[in-house]
């Protein structure tokens, strides 16, 4: 083989190294594309669930209030039928009676008797949307000073 041959394949060598890198580069660039695209798409899916869970939010309080106040069977099956959706889309109900008041879940409304930086009351309940604050609970929070004796 003259040394024409062997630099000719050494070239078509070197070519078929450069396409095979940049066939593999392609494929790594194309399957981040699919990977960023779904992450797109299901962050997509979850912002409108968001926006459509804190549309319902309201109705679910006007439902637990009306609970309140009315003794009715049907709207208790209703109100509960209808936490059970919103737990089954990922929204989760932030814990806060007598926990310590945590100003990065929760809105002080008013501060009232009771032992001090403790949640005395909910007002309105606060809920996640799977990890994140979708809306913060607000409370009344313990001033730390006992009801007079009268």
């Amino acid at each position: 083989m003259s040394d024409e041959d062997k630099n000719k394949i050494k070239e078509l060598e070197e070519k078929l190294t450069e396409m095979e890198n940049n066939w593999k580069r392609a494929l790594a660039d194309y399957r981040n594309f699919q990977k960023r695209t779904e992450e797109e798409k299901v962050a997509f899916i979850e912002f409108a669930n968001e926006t459509l869970i804190r549309k319902i939010l309201p109705v679910l309080d006007n439902l637990e209030v009306l609970n309140k106040h009315i003794e009715d069977t049907g709207l208790k099956m209703i109100t509960k039928n209808l936490a059970q959706v919103l737990e089954d889309e990922g929204v989760a109900e932030i814990e806060v009676v007598s926990k310590d008041f945590d100003p990065s879940v929760m809105d002080a409304v008013e501060m009232t008797e009771g032992e001090e930086n403790k949640v005395i009351e909910i007002l309105n309940k606060g809920y996640f949307l799977k990890d994140k604050l979708l809306r913060p609970a607000r409370v009344k929070v313990g001033s730390g000073q006992k009801k007079e004796d009268k």
